[in-house]
């Protein structure tokens, strides 16, 4: 029996050797992995997410679905909801990293709000990403300039009616708050409000896209703003991208000619709401009938307000001071609507704000704010027995001093016959700026030649294109300004240095008067702050020139902005720019100073000089040069009207 027992163990080991010859030592793998490593499905565990996510298609009135993305906090009960709207993708809005903490899928503003036990809804607006429906750029109310029943008020009152009726861990309170685009959409929320809407935070909204947001600047055109339309309007998704053939986006402009010129030769023609820009580069019906601060003026005060304004805020510079000056009115209690004035560039006040550029706070302003007025204001407003926040009617960082201060209004000045009266700071004789205003002996004006074909730069070359990776478009309102002060096409005026502080608290108003030899000109005018030549421990801030406010005027619309008419050649014209607000004080030992300019390229498009129908499709035989005069005499007193506070 041994025998055999041994006999067929050598036999089977024999066999066996003889296999691993034969296969090389390779054995037959187990059944499952011989099907494959990536399983016919599998789920993600989100055992470890402190959220619920939700991706749900809300049906609006006329039977359209739009995409939205709720973030509930895990065991959430009678929670209040922030409702952002956007059109830059709600997918993206909830899915910044693939964190199991909500506090870190979304934007700094928002993750905190998460954190502090809110829940957090994203929606696509009509037509963009994964809504249904047709997208309209800044969608106007239904009515004169929109056919449809449907409008961002409307779509916001059935998002919010269907979110307290099917989130159960809701307390049936809705905050809207967002940034840019979705700052107009909760301007838009303001109108005709759902009753459950309890608060609203517009920060940095778009409000007139003529005036001062966006698409121009006192009917200057944003030409940079060409390619953000492209990216917007050309697909659904925004993924077409722009074309930028050169590193340096000052020769491309320059090359192209007009900003028509460019936007055809990049097929823009086809894009609707480019063409409805180049229709209208006056301030008629098609933007004064959708300019946010007239319509909100015109509306009763519903819902508790806090307007955020960035005082250096490089896209929509002129919408939330605006908003403000329109509603502030109609509070009558004096705790419905408040305005904080931030250090930030656009959007900041959502993240870091410890400096901007190589300007330094003193600690992070972003998360001050955050905590001591945004979270409080919500909590008041949003949550169950929550108590009355302490806040002021203004909440604003004085830049210079590095504080933060609290105001009963704003602007802190008045134009005349108070004690807190603006004052004039006057451009004379020497390339000086002075509190007395110019004597009969002093020369009457000074001079320089405009010449479009080599324009005046909104910074130091080279310009890279606003979406590149490189640029750093959100600082460059805080750029130092020496590079323009060295051109022969630039005037500067500068104070002696100060032996006192000047604290100015409101809206700084330019008055020039000026001649062009020209039938039409450009004029931009700067407030900067001059630092000592020495800054001892920061090198680098040694008389750094910081814009403290900026903007431009176009010519042909002096009088009347719907109405453009021809600037008379060679005859003194009285001109009026207001600059953005700004909180800041000239420190002892710094210097005051103006420049004044006729081109700020290719931020804003060339003006020909030339009085033509329309700048958008000017020719080149067009653009010629001007000789421009800007006077300080007792008849024709230039000067900067500054909101001096005590």
């Amino acid at each position: 029996m041994r025998d055999g027992l041994n006999r067929a163990f050598f036999a089977a080991l024999a066999g066996f050797l003889t296999l691993v010859v034969a296969t090389g030592g390779r054995t037959d793998p187990p059944a499952e992995t011989a099907m494959g490593d990536i399983p016919a499905t599998f789920t993600k565990s989100i055992d470890a997410d402190d959220y619920i996510k939700r991706d749900v298609m809300i049906p609006m009135r006329d039977g359209v679905k739009l995409h939205t993305v709720i973030i509930i906090p895990k065991g959430a009960s009678h929670a209040p909801i922030i409702l952002d709207r956007t059109p830059y993708s709600a997918s993206k809005f909830t899915e910044r990293t693939t964190s199991p903490r909500r506090a870190l899928i979304m934007a700094t503003s928002f993750g905190e709000l998460a954190d502090a036990g809110y829940i957090i809804v994203s929606q696509d607006v009509r037509g963009k990403y994964k809504s249904e429906g047709d997208y309209v750029m800044n969608r106007p109310l239904s009515g004169e300039l929109n056919p449809t029943p449907v409008d961002h008020s409307t779509d916001t009152y059935d998002t919010i009616d269907w979110l307290v009726k099917n989130t159960p861990e809701s307390n049936g309170k809705v905050g809207a708050m967002g940034t840019s685009y979705d700052g107009f959409t909760v301007l838009m929320s303001l109108i005709h409000p759902h009753s459950a809407l309890k608060a609203a935070v517009p920060f940095n909204p778009m409000v007139d896209g003529w005036m001062g947001d966006d698409w121009f600047h006192n009917g200057a055109f944003r030409e940079l703003n060409t390619e953000y339309i492209y990216g917007q309007t050309a697909s659904k998704t925004s993924e077409i991208e722009w074309t930028a053939p050169r590193y340096d986006d000052y020769e491309a402009w320059l090359s192209a000619g007009s900003a028509g010129a460019r936007a055809s030769a990049l097929g823009m023609d086809a894009l609707p709401f480019w063409r409805r820009i180049t229709q209208h580069p006056a301030y008629d019906r098609f933007w004064s009938a959708q300019a946010m601060d007239r319509i909100l003026a015109a509306q009763p005060l519903a819902v508790p307000t806090l307007i955020v304004h960035s005082q250096w805020d490089q896209e929509d510079i002129y919408g939330a001071p605006a908003i403000w000056a329109a509603i502030k009115p109609k509070d009558v209690s004096g705790d419905a609507v408040r305005l904080v004035i931030g250090p930030w560039r656009h959007g900041g006040g959502n993240g870091d704000g410890s400096s901007l550029g190589v300007i330094k706070f003193d600690g992070d302003s972003g998360r001050w704010f955050r905590r001591n007025v945004l979270l409080p204001f919500l909590d008041a407003h949003l949550k169950d027995a929550a108590p009355a926040a302490d806040l002021a009617a203004v909440t604003a960082y004085e830049t210079g001093a590095n504080v933060w201060r609290r105001y009963d209004r704003w602007p802190q000045s008045c134009a005349s016959g108070c004690p807190n009266a603006s004052r004039p700071l006057y451009l004379t004789a020497g390339a000086k700026l002075s509190f007395e205003a110019p004597t009969a002996r002093t020369p009457a004006f000074d001079d320089y030649v405009s010449d479009p074909a080599k324009p005046v730069t909104y910074r130091a070359r080279p310009i890279r294109p606003y979406s590149s990776k490189d640029s750093t478009w959100g600082r460059w309102l805080v750029d130092d300004q020496r590079f323009a002060g060295d051109r022969s096409d630039v005037l500067t005026y500068t104070t002696d240095v100060l032996t006192s502080p000047v604290r100015i608290a409101g809206q700084p108003v330019a008055h020039l008067y000026a001649s062009t030899s020209g039938t039409d000109s450009d004029w931009v005018v700067k407030l900067i702050d001059v630092y000592p030549a020495e800054v001892p421990g920061d090198v680098e801030m040694g008389g750094y020139e910081l814009a403290i406010a900026m903007d431009i005027l176009r010519g042909r619309y002096r009088d009347d902005p719907a109405k453009p008419t021809a600037i008379p050649a060679g005859k003194v014209v009285a001109y009026q720019l207001k600059l953005p607000n700004a909180d800041h004080v000239f420190l002892p030992g710094h210097r005051i100073m103006v420049q004044i300019q006729s081109s700020w390229f290719p931020l804003y498009d060339r003006n020909p000089q030339t009085f033509v129908d329309n700048i958008f499709f000017a020719k080149p035989a067009d653009y010629v040069k001007a000789t421009q005069r800007v006077f300080h005499a007792p008849g024709a007193p230039s000067y900067i009207d500054l909101p001096v506070a005590p």
